[in-house]
């Protein structure tokens, strides 16, 4: 016990010393409140601030993206470059998915999943197989639309495949290409306007298509009606995302191009589903060559086959 006060008595005088040496240095009590700068100030008391911080992140965190970015400083033309894109793994693929097909009111999927480590390593293969299973699966019911008829023929239209692909890769490139262009155009107007990366665009695009795999292939169904309340329900689930998103980014813009944006946005995502419904799964009927039946009394009877 005598060892321990004359420790704190001998750290009390040097204390003593340092303070006498310079006057003007400031202590702070325990007892003291400590001051919160006034910027931090008005954050607290700016109401709403806390969630457009969450949903468009804030300065220090774009800080902190701009200077991990610094460090990808392989040229474009090397297979480094591209490696990126792709160094994602299976739970970080399969969390997406998850944000994609169940998404959360309030939250950006781009700041929530994207922004950390955007990828086309699930983009990709999202596309890949969605283009099969609607080929697939356009073929297969169109087999059970017209199965039973004793003139049809089953013959697999493998055409459909590259017709898919088309469409689909079209979609899912071209879109966020022309959105990209349109957020940098508008930034260069309005300086609030939030910009995503291109990566970025296309990532959320590509996961976006993910709820349309289970709906390709519950379209197999022949009735029209649990066909279109499939679609119906995948574009509710595949397009909320697609708001969530890029709501914020155009929210701040003229009130009318930020709605008009987003209607833009939502219209192509309804046409990419209808289309490929009604491409590759409602077909119209064909009308086959009637069958001729021999009669016992040497005539023969045409019968009308739909």
């Amino acid at each position: 016990i005598a060892c321990l006060v004359m420790y704190f008595f001998a750290e009390f005088d040097d204390a003593a010393n340092l303070l006498a040496a310079n006057p003007d240095a400031t202590t702070i009590s325990i007892d003291e409140p400590v001051e919160i700068p006034k910027n931090q100030q008005n954050r607290l008391q700016e109401p709403g601030r806390e969630e457009d911080d969450e949903l468009l992140g804030t300065d220090d965190s774009d800080k902190t993206e701009l200077l991990a970015g610094q460090k990808k400083s392989a040229p474009f033309w090397t297979f480094e470059y591209y490696q990126t894109f792709f160094d994602v793994d299976t739970y970080q693929v399969l969390d997406r998915i998850k944000g994609s097909v169940f998404p959360v009111p309030g939250k950006n999927f781009v700041r929530l999943y994207i922004r950390s480590n955007p990828d086309l390593y699930g983009p990709f293969w999202i596309c890949a197989t969605l283009v099969f299973t609607i080929a697939v699966s356009g073929n297969l019911s169109n087999f059970f639309i017209h199965l039973g008829k004793p003139t049809y023929h089953y013959v697999p239209e493998f055409r459909k495949v590259s017709i898919a692909a088309t469409t689909i890769y079209a979609y899912a490139w071209l879109v966020p290409l022309a959105l990209w262009g349109f957020l940098m155009w508008r930034n260069s107007k309005v300086m609030n306007i939030v910009s995503y990366s291109f990566l970025e665009i296309v990532c959320v695009y590509g996961y976006s298509l993910f709820v349309y795999i289970p709906t390709a292939i519950l379209w197999i169904i022949p009735q029209k009606v649990v066909r279109w309340v499939l679609v119906v329900f995948s574009l509710c689930l595949s397009g909320s995302v697609l708001v969530m998103t890029f709501w914020p980014a155009v929210r701040d813009d003229n009130r009318r191009i930020a709605v008009a944006t987003v209607g833009t946005i939502l219209l192509l995502h309804a046409l990419l589903a209808v289309g490929c419904l009604a491409y590759f799964f409602d077909a119209p009927e064909l009308d086959f060559p009637a069958p001729i039946i021999p009669a016992h009394n040497g005539t023969t009877v045409i019968t009308k086959s739909h």
